[in-house]
């Protein structure tokens, strides 16, 4: 296994106002489905060119993926996944960028951290692998946990709330205290409000306005909005029968969305598209800075 790193990752501070930025997590889906790129990174030496112009472009970390988690997607069998990511993790890994593993498999993350990955990112918050918690607690590495309710072939179905804010955040809570019942050290926990799994597009904005709730939990928070469906339906004028705008046409709108995770004192973005989110990111900070000199 993998040395240990800190979990106190640049950027990490859980509580007030963030010192700087938002880290700028870049996504590698090394998937032939992914709702956002269509595949174009499936093949190994794809997505490790894609992870080095990422990192070029001002990427802090790369979370590396090898299933799609799209509403619907069919899950690849566990040996399927690893032969996806195992080999971009280490090549990219090996050149000193800073991995995160993707993925909801135990086994997955623990041969990524042999590879040299540094976090494990699992949208189900480790109830899909109920060995995910024990090994993450054994190796000591950062662990984002995602609100999540069900796998991407039901998941839509899920999307009931009394007060979506007040219910996912009561939810989080539910899964920090598994957590750290399974050896997880509060240090290492990341939590993720889960934009698009399990909710509609009235549910994430109301979640995108209530983010400094969830931030004010105390634990670092990653916000990963980046060309969800929900971005994709800003022309007030269009009807709810409209087609939503094609993915890549939503960068825009997630680099807006990236400058309001900021604001509320997120950790760090996950984005496809780099450069748009790091300019909005640039742009607070220039105010912000401008703003203490005042």
């Amino acid at each position: 296994m993998t040395r240990a790193v800190s979990p106190a990752l640049p950027g990490a501070e859980p509580s007030a106002a963030p010192a700087r930025r938002p880290l700028i997590m870049g996504v590698v889906n090394v998937t032939p489905d992914s709702f956002s790129d269509g595949g174009r990174w499936f093949e190994p030496q794809a997505a490790i060119a894609h992870g080095e112009l990422l990192l070029e472009q001002g990427a802090d970390l790369l979370d590396i993926g090898g299933e799609s988690t799209r509403p619907g997607a069919a899950r690849p069998s566990e040996e399927e996944e690893l032969t996806r990511v195992i080999g971009v993790v280490r090549a990219l890994a090996d050149q000193g960028a800073r991995v995160s593993i993707d993925t909801m498999r135990s086994r997955v993350a623990a041969q990524a951290l042999e590879a040299g990955a540094q976090l494990v990112n699992d949208v189900s918050g480790g109830l899909a692998d109920p060995q995910m918690a024990p090994l993450v607690a054994s190796v000591g590495v950062p662990f984002v946990a995602m609100h999540w309710r069900a796998h991407s072939a039901q998941m839509d179905l899920e999307a009931q709330y009394a007060d979506v804010v007040t219910d996912v955040i009561a939810e989080l809570r539910q899964r920090v205290t598994g957590l750290l019942e399974a050896g997880v050290g509060h240090g290492s926990i990341v939590l993720d409000p889960g934009f698009g799994f399990s909710k509609d597009a009235g549910h994430n904005w109301q979640l995108l306005a209530g983010l400094d709730q969830v931030v004010g939990l105390g634990y670092p928070v990653l916000v990963g909005t980046s060309r969800k469906r929900f971005l994709g339906r800003l022309d007030p004028q269009a009807g709810p029968d409209a087609e939503p705008t094609p993915p890549t046409d939503r960068d825009s709108a997630t680099a807006a969305t990236s400058l309001l995770a900021a604001q509320a004192g997120a950790w760090a973005v996950r984005v496809h598209d780099v450069p748009s989110t790091r300019d909005a990111l640039a742009v607070w900070e220039h105010v912000r800075e401008a703003g203490s000199h005042g």
